[in-house]
């Protein structure tokens, strides 16, 4: 099965390595994964400040990138749900109309495409220690992505999976939100740790790096015993 890969900006800036365990994780699927070097962003930045104009343009990029390709995986769910759910809204009454419904169907979060798509859930991962599973906005709310990240952590030997308390609640990011309401913002990241704390967990696990690292930057700063993981770096751990 060919995938072409799309790495969100802040993913190839600031964690290059979940890319690359994720490229681990669908090759051991037997996958033949691609990647196109011309690719940039989906345009999510920008459309959420009003720039539609200038969104518009880079989404128009987007779609020549990834024409062709027959799935689309990328390690973010807020990209995935921005192109599935707000492309629509950038070309109603435009010539690419199908274009853009064409593309989001092909384009798969990456724990949906390993459990929708695939049909796998036992990447014979392993991680010792307990955690917990942050359900990201984006993921929750946009890609209805709920049980599925939770059956593959539920195969990783060794790993204990709790529940914390109001878990579909917002870590705070949001984008530029976190940086237009910076104290509410910490308020919410002080509530989602303290809640992940208390089920005793070492470990918050999530699809979405944009959460783990407003989360992370939390816990850093008050120097708090716990850590973040994205899904796809806890897959790939097949020898620890």
């Amino acid at each position: 099965m060919k995938v072409q890969l799309f790495i969100p900006c802040f993913v190839d800036q600031l964690y290059p390595q979940t890319a690359f365990n994720m490229v681990k994780v669908l090759e051991k699927a037997c996958c033949e994964v691609h990647y196109n070097t011309d690719q940039t962003c989906c345009g999510q930045p920008a459309f959420n400040a009003g720039f539609w104009d200038e969104s518009r343009e880079v989404c128009t990029k987007f779609m020549k990138d990834f024409e062709g390709a027959d799935y689309i995986v990328a390690p973010s769910a807020s990209c995935v749900g921005f192109v599935r759910n707000y492309y629509a809204k950038l070309f109603e009454n435009s010539s690419v109309h199908n274009q853009v419904k064409d593309l989001g169907n092909r384009i798969y979060e990456f724990t949906e495409f390993l459990t929708d798509v695939l049909k796998i859930e036992n990447f014979g991962a392993t991680l010792n220690g307990k955690a917990t599973y942050h359900d990201s906005c984006a993921a929750l709310r946009e890609c209805k992505i709920k049980e599925g990240p939770r059956k593959l952590l539920s195969h990783v030997k060794g790993l204990e999976l709790v529940e914390m308390k109001d878990v579909e609640t917002c870590c705070g990011f949001g984008g530029t939100f976190a940086v237009k309401f910076e104290a509410i913002s910490i308020g919410m990241a002080d509530q989602k740790v303290n809640n992940a704390l208390a089920t005793g967990a070492e470990y918050i696990i999530s699809t979405d790096l944009s959460c783990l690292m407003h989360i992370d930057g939390y816990i850093k700063g008050k120097n708090i015993p716990i850590k973040t993981m994205h899904i796809a770096d806890v897959l790939a751990n097949d020898n620890l």
